[in-house]
């Protein structure tokens, strides 16, 4: 059975589970039944970053317009544009072994398309979650639920993986941000 993490909380990925070379990071989510006359797209991301935070090299950042990173360490599965239906609106597969030594932590988030435009915000999603899953027996590993702590933010990190001395680690972010995709490129240091 999956562990269920609380916001804030950190947890082991690779020392618990040996042989944890590959990981699925599945996110999912649903818009209340608000309607401002145009549809919600949501969308992932990864940034691959350094000790410091930063991603070092622009196709680090692995989204919908570039779903693989250079080493295909990290990849996007594509761009659900509803979110409708049950399970995962969409995957990051994180390949541990294929990573470069530069990347240390890797962050996840998910912004609104064109949230300023269809005047969309986080308070309008609700049943957020992030899971971590095992590719060799699809056992999920671990799951956050985001809870309904957004109002006005656009753009949301969800968690990071981290690496510490040889493993990889989960840490349960639920950080907004109300500048939208631009906010959280600049975040890790890329120019927008």
């Amino acid at each position: 059975m999956a562990i269920q993490l609380a916001k804030g909380q950190r947890i082991d990925l690779t020392k618990t589970n040996p042989g944890l070379t590959k990981a699925i990071i599945g996110l999912g989510w649903d818009t209340n039944k608000y309607s401002g006359g145009s549809a919600f797209d949501l969308d992932a991301s990864a940034f691959l970053a350094n000790d410091q935070g930063k991603v070092q090299d622009d196709l680090e950042f692995v989204f919908y317009n570039n779903l693989k990173s250079p080493t295909g360490a990290v990849e996007h599965t594509g761009d659900n544009r509803t979110g409708e239906g049950d399970g995962d609106d969409e995957q990051i597969v994180v390949d541990f072994s294929l990573l470069p030594a530069h990347v240390t932590k890797i962050g996840i988030a998910v912004t609104i398309h064109d949230a300023d435009a269809r005047k969309q915000n986080f308070g309008q999603v609700s049943n957020a979650f992030v899971r971590v899953v095992n590719p060799e027996n699809d056992e999920e590993i671990l799951r956050y639920d985001l809870g309904e702590d957004f109002s006005i933010e656009t753009a949301v990190v969800i968690c990071e993986l981290y690496k510490h001395g040889s493993d990889w680690k989960f840490n349960a972010i639920g950080s907004g941000f109300s500048g939208g995709l631009a906010d959280l490129c600049r975040n890790y240091g890329l120019e927008v």
